[in-house]
């Protein structure tokens, strides 16, 4: 199969790429840092030569730079198995003392990535009558907290985003599924002063994502819920 992923370079979006590759899968990659994502493409291709791995870095928040990746992997004219729109951006404050210009920053970068990305790469889907799209929301789209302002905005609206493709494209055979990750530890939580234990492994998301992907062609994982165990980050 091929898999596309975006924010591929560290985190979630490398994990997911990892299981991937371990499982045989190509991969077509992209994120915003080109010397993180060279690094990482070179890092998978050194232990999984016998697949496919391609990258190349595009600025998700912009809109042209989306339809570029877009047309990017359209160019190797083969089918678009798995799409992973996992390229986010994250802004921790209340709505009513954020930055100015916070809730575009998250909508562009949290939302109309994954819209405008899907749009171009759903017409090849819907002509190969298959697909699976994974929309990586986040526990913040489903429960607003403290600080979350913006970017829990942008994560529920690509929630609603999520609810609508299923409806319209379960008849083409296409699935799409929306994951809600808690907190996960990964580069951006390394700061944060609490113990690395009391999180979530990338891994475990990403093997999530694998594990609903590999059903058969007449089951369809709609939501994914992971938190960690403890429960309160």
């Amino acid at each position: 199969m091929n898999v596309v992923i975006t924010g591929a370079s560290r985190g979630l979006g490398k994990a997911i790429a990892d299981i991937y590759a371990a499982n045989g899968h190509n991969l077509y990659l992209t994120s915003l840092s080109e010397t993180k994502l060279y690094k990482a493409v070179e890092e998978l291709m050194t232990r999984f030569p016998s697949i496919i791995i391609k990258g190349k870095p595009f600025d998700l928040s912009k809109k042209q730079e989306v339809k570029d990746f877009g047309k990017w992997v359209l160019g190797f004219e083969m089918p678009v198995d798995i799409l992973v729109n996992n390229a986010g951006n994250f802004a921790g404050a209340n709505v009513h003392d954020e930055v100015e210009g916070a809730l575009e920053e998250m909508i562009e970068t949290n939302l109309y990535s994954a819209y405008y990305l899907t749009r171009m790469l759903v017409p090849r889907m819907i002509k190969q009558k298959s697909g699976h799209i994974f929309n990586m929301s986040s526990i913040a789209g489903l429960k607003a907290y403290p600080g979350g302002g913006s970017y829990s905005i942008s994560k529920f609206a690509l929630h609603g985003f999520s609810v609508n493709l299923r409806d319209e494209l379960k008849q083409h055979n296409i699935k799409v599924t929306t994951v809600f990750p808690g907190a996960a530890y990964t580069d951006s939580w390394a700061s944060s002063g609490i113990k690395k234990e009391r999180f979530m492994e990338a891994n475990d998301i990403a093997k999530m994502v694998f594990a609903a992907s590999q059903l058969s062609p007449q089951a369809c994982v709609e939501d994914i819920i992971l938190r960690p165990q403890l429960g309160d980050i």
